[in-house]
């Protein structure tokens, strides 16, 4: 069993990566959001704008303020994150992609970027329906660093 490596004797630490070489790291999680019948009719029949641009730029956001969120995370130079909406069979399912150069990984912001864009759908659609539900938010895959790659299971 691995250790966890956020502590060090019993204390809050951030892990010292100044060691570590500097590698190419991606990542991608995703978020499953629920609509009920009027927030799909909402999103569908909206004239005032797009609710789910706002929810793709909330995403970028987010991953970019992930360790001022996440205590132990450390501040990255990312390079690259995309956030992507598109229709599922319970709703919605958010896709988010992040890459950086650096001597940790880019779980923490992908992970970061899914659940703000899907918090933000829930609040453009909010006013058609409370009953929405985010109902998964994982990671999909990681390249890069000690650990290796990691693909999640379908």
């Amino acid at each position: 069993m691995s250790e966890l490596t956020h502590f060090e004797n019993g204390a809050p630490n951030m892990v010292d990566v100044a060691a570590k070489p500097i590698t190419t790291r991606t990542a991608m999680a995703e978020a499953i959001i629920m609509l009920p019948e009027p927030a799909k009719q909402a999103l569908a029949n909206n004239p005032k704008g797009d609710p789910l641009m706002v929810a793709q730029l909330a995403g970028i956001m987010g991953a970019k303020k992930t360790s001022d969120l996440i205590p132990l995370c450390h501040p990255l130079a990312l390079k690259k994150v995309g956030v992507e909406i598109e229709p599922h069979e319970l709703g919605l399912r958010v896709t988010a992609t992040v890459k950086t150069e650096g001597q940790t990984g880019v779980e923490m912001e992908a992970l970061t970027a899914a659940s703000v864009a899907a918090l933000t759908v829930y609040d453009m659609l909010k006013a058609a329906s409370k009953g929405i539900e985010i109902r998964t938010i994982r990671l999909l895959s990681k390249t890069g660093g000690k650990s290796g790659d990691y693909h999640a299971e379908e």
